[in-house]
């Protein structure tokens, strides 16, 4: 069991957790564009609090291979009006905003969200990691290796389970010492990795659990699926549930999913699953 202090609430996690995607970009992979305005924000969040999320990532830019990176403020305006719709029509719920930049970060925070999800670790901008520890919330941080604009090139890795745990052991060591007390680990899927590599980083997920931290999945409808498959991103939700339940099965305590019903409903056939050897 892991608990998350969320600005004063603890977040209890006892059970897996489920944590929803709204991208407010006009350029993601999956559904860039379907919800850049506050209406369409909202109904999303209102569908997936129903399905079940208990965490909503607020993201204002896209970070899929090859994406173009954008301003710390040009983000501001896509995440702020976000964040603060979401935080207003659902106040119980917990909002994490999806950046790399401190300086949205501490924004964020300040209109309503109350964990950082950064894929950079605090690579892409180093006065993130004092800016998390001065505002004293959980951090999400994530291996990445390169930038997303030229991270799918060249990929080159020993042993990725190895390297991948050497990078989270120093982190967690460096937010340590800054002043940061709670921390998700996410190993990237998809973030520098080839399928190979994805796929050897699922297999052996339980090996991150030494860290003693949450370990995030992010697995939606991401190419290691659709490109196995042979299909598109719109037509990977099977792919991703196949998947979650490998992550569930191998250690994951939060899945960030784009489709939070058959999420929450891969959590709780795993629990039952579970419960049979209790």
């Amino acid at each position: 069991m892991y608990t998350l202090n969320c600005k004063g609430k603890l977040l209890i996690i006892d059970k897996p957790l489920v944590m929803g995607i709204i991208n407010a970009t006009p350029d993601s992979f999956y559904d860039g564009g379907q919800h850049t305005k506050l209406g369409s924000i909202i109904a999303l969040a209102e569908k997936m609090v129903t399905d079940g999320a208990e965490i909503l990532d607020i993201g204002g830019q896209s970070t899929r291979p090859g994406s173009e990176r954008i301003s710390a403020d040009e983000e501001l305006k896509r995440v702020i009006p976000a964040i603060k719709a979401v935080h207003h029509h659902f106040p119980q719920v917990i909002i994490s905003v999806d950046t790399y930049y401190s300086k949205v970060a501490k924004e964020a925070v300040n209109t309503g969200a109350s964990i950082v999800n950064d894929i950079s670790a605090g690579e892409m901008d180093k006065d993130m990691i004092p800016t998390i520890a001065a505002l004293k919330i959980p951090y999400s941080c994530m291996h990445m290796k390169g930038t997303p604009d030229s991270m799918q090139k060249d990929i080159l890795y020993g042993d990725v389970v190895k390297e991948v745990l050497d990078f989270f052991i120093d982190k967690t060591n460096e937010c340590k010492e800054a002043g940061i007390t709670d921390l998700i680990i996410d190993p990237g899927f998809g973030f520098g990795k080839t399928t190979r590599h994805n796929f050897q980083l699922l297999k052996e997920l339980n090996t991150f659990s030494m860290l003693q931290k949450p370990i995030l999945a992010g697995l939606s409808r991401k190419a290691t699926i659709y490109k196995t498959l042979g299909i598109t991103a719109a037509e990977a939700l099977n792919g991703t549930t196949v998947l979650n339940t490998m992550a569930l099965m191998n250690g994951a305590s939060i899945l960030r999913v784009h489709d939070v019903k058959e999420a929450r409903e891969a959590v709780k056939l795993f629990i039952e699953y579970g419960n049979v050897f209790y």
